[in-house]
């Protein structure tokens, strides 16, 4: 993985949209990733190794439809050399570095159950909330302030992936405030976002700094 990360934003008209048929995580998880050559062996990607690809969908309107990106590598300027249109930059030098951040996170909240060893969804803002804050001091390199912390939507995405397989993801749409604790795991954290369900767009920390 490089040390440079880019930060982008893919525009999509409703046209743009409708071309690519644009309908469920999936068949955006297949457009996202037609922006970048592939880099994985299928060895790697059976053992869950990471693609270097994050996404979070900003949602859309009459106008269209934007997506937030983060990647170890440049993306394309569009996709399939003609539909949408991708602004992109190296995320500023130092940008890593600050102490308090604003952030915003789509996250897919399980759990492993002791006996069965199946990974079952936090269900109940207040459950995924405990659950948020103490997996970021455990896992992820920061603190989440209790205090600031929203769950803001919590919703339950039923669709099919690229073998037809049904796919039943959870996600909740998280905002607050957070403090470094580990600046490498915070990093680690950043670059190759947190949690599960990071192919069909959870897991990417969207951070502005804050000044103490």
């Amino acid at each position: 993985m490089s040390d440079t990360l880019f930060a982008s934003v893919l525009h999509l008209s409703r046209q743009d949209c409708q071309a690519l048929r644009l309908t469920d995580p999936y068949s955006l998880h297949r457009v996202v990733y037609s922006l970048f050559p592939d880099q994985r062996s299928e060895a790697d990607k059976q053992a869950s190794e990471a693609s270097g690809i994050q996404f979070a969908d900003l949602g859309g309107d009459v106008r269209g439809r934007k997506v937030m990106l983060l990647s170890d590598r440049p993306p394309a300027a569009n996709v399939d050399d003609q539909y949408g249109e991708v602004s992109s930059r190296p995320l500023p030098a130092g940008y890593l570095d600050h102490r308090l951040y604003r952030f915003r996170i789509v996250i897919n909240p399980t759990r492993r159950d002791n006996a069965s060893k199946k990974l079952l969804p936090v269900k109940g803002r207040e459950a995924i909330a405990d659950w948020f804050m103490a997996r970021a001091e455990a896992s992820w390199g920061f603190v989440a302030d209790p205090a600031a912390l929203q769950v803001e939507r919590v919703e339950v995405l039923r669709f099919k992936e690229k073998a037809q397989r049904d796919v039943t993801l959870a996600q909740a749409h998280i905002t607050g405030v957070l403090r470094v604790a580990d600046a490498d795991t915070f990093r680690q954290s950043v670059a190759r976002g947190i949690g599960r369900g990071r192919a069909f767009g959870c897991g990417l920390l969207q951070i502005v700094p804050m000044t103490e």
